[in-house]
C-alpha cells in the first residue's frame, strides 16, 4: 500500500503527518507564536518516516496546503513539498486550507464558516456545508456587523479569527467554535487520498500556492 505524506505550513501551526489509504498513521505538529516552520518542517518528517519505520521510496505523493494563509508559512511548505516531490519523481496534491480547517467541524446543521486571520478585520473565508461541500468560494474579505447577514442558517465559524471577529459577529444564530484554531495535517490525510485516487494532481514545476493577497514588506520601526 503507498503512502501519502501531508504538509500544513499556512498558520502558525506546523504540522505534518503520514497517511495510508486516507487515514493518518501519525502526525507531528506544534503551534508556536514565533513560526518555527523552517527549523521544525525537515525535522517533523525525518521522525515520523523513521518512527513508522518506512522510507522515503515508500511515499507515493506528497500532499501540501495550498493556502490561503501565512505568505512565509505556504513558502516554506510549498517549496519543501517540491522538493521532496523532485527528489523521489512522485506527484504533488494541493489541499484547499479552509477545507482543511473546516474539516475539524463535526456538526449536523447549519453551515460551517473556517476563517483565517488576514490582518486588521480582514480574513480568508469560504462557506462548507456540515458534509463539508463548498457552497462559496475562498474570498479574503473585511469584517463588519453585516458579515454574513443574508445567511439565516446557524453559522459556525471557526479559525484564529474569533478573538477579533467575535464582538463584531454577535447574531444569535452565529456560534463560534474557538477550540478549532488552526488547520492541521491530519485532516489532510483523507482529501489528499481522495485526490489521488481521481488522479488530481499539480504539476511540480508550475504550482505555486494560494496567496489572494500580495505579499507586503514592512519596515521596521526600530
Amino acid at each position: 500500500m503507498s503512502y501519502i505524506l501531508n504538509i500544513e505550513t499556512s498558520t502558525k501551526n506546523c504540522s505534518v503527518a503520514l497517511a495510508k489509504e486516507g487515514k493518518t498513521i501519525l502526525c507531528k505538529e506544534i503551534a508556536e507564536e514565533g513560526y518555527s516552520h523552517a527549523e521544525r518542517l525537515h525535522v517533523f518528517i525525518e521522525v515520523i518516516i523513521k518512527e513508522v519505520g518506512i522510507t522515503f521510496q515508500d511515499l507515493s505523493a506528497i500532499a501540501v496546503s495550498q493556502g490561503p494563509g501565512s505568505y512565509t508559512g505556504l513558502r516554506i511548505g510549498v517549496s519543501s513539498a517540491k522538493g521532496l516531490c523532485f527528489a523521489l519523481d512522485i506527484q504533488l496534491i494541493a489541499v484547499d486550507t479552509l477545507q482543511v480547517l473546516a474539516s475539524q467541524a463535526k456538526v449536523a446543521n447549519g453551515l460551517i464558516v473556517p476563517m483565517l486571520d488576514a490582518r486588521r478585520m480582514e480574513v480568508y473565508s469560504a462557506i462548507f456545508t456540515p458534509n463539508f461541500e463548498n457552497i462559496r468560494a475562498v474570498q479574503a474579505e473585511i469584517i463588519t456587523e453585516s458579515s454574513f447577514e443574508d445567511l439565516q442558517e446557524t453559522l459556525y465559524f471557526l479559525g484564529d479569527c474569533a478573538e477579533k471577529c467575535k464582538p463584531v459577529l454577535t447574531k444569535e444564530n452565529f456560534i463560534f467554535l474557538e477550540e478549532i484554531k488552526y488547520p492541521s495535517a491530519k485532516e489532510m490525510s483523507l482529501l489528499s487520498f481522495e485526490k489521488s485516487k481521481k488522479n488530481d494532481f499539480v504539476d511540480v514545476a508550475y504550482f505555486e500556492p494560494s496567496y489572494l493577497k500580495d505579499f507586503m514588506m514592512t519596515v521596521s520601526k526600530k
